[in-house]
């Protein structure tokens, strides 16, 4: 995410964000190219996201992704 003046990679990687075009919430993996990758909570595929689609995870939605991913953890061998 260069040029115009925007920061290289919004939200920072790790953090949660919303991809607005389907309201999926993900972690954010990093940027490919021009997109913003994002990984579901818990796992999966990784989906590329516009970076004008994405915003950042309220904290309701970043705290449920996290019970997502800790559920996950606990369900693995």
């Amino acid at each position: 995410m260069t040029g115009e003046g925007l920061e290289p990679c919004t939200p920072e990687p790790g953090s949660f964000a919303v991809d607005s075009r389907d309201g999926r919430v993900g972690r954010v993996m990093g940027c490919g190219g021009p997109y913003v990758q994002l990984r579901p909570p818990g796992g999966g595929a990784e989906w590329d996201c516009p970076p004008e689609s994405v915003r950042p995870a309220s904290p309701g939605d970043a705290l449920r992704a996290r019970v997502r991913e800790v559920n996950r953890e606990g369900r693995l061998p």
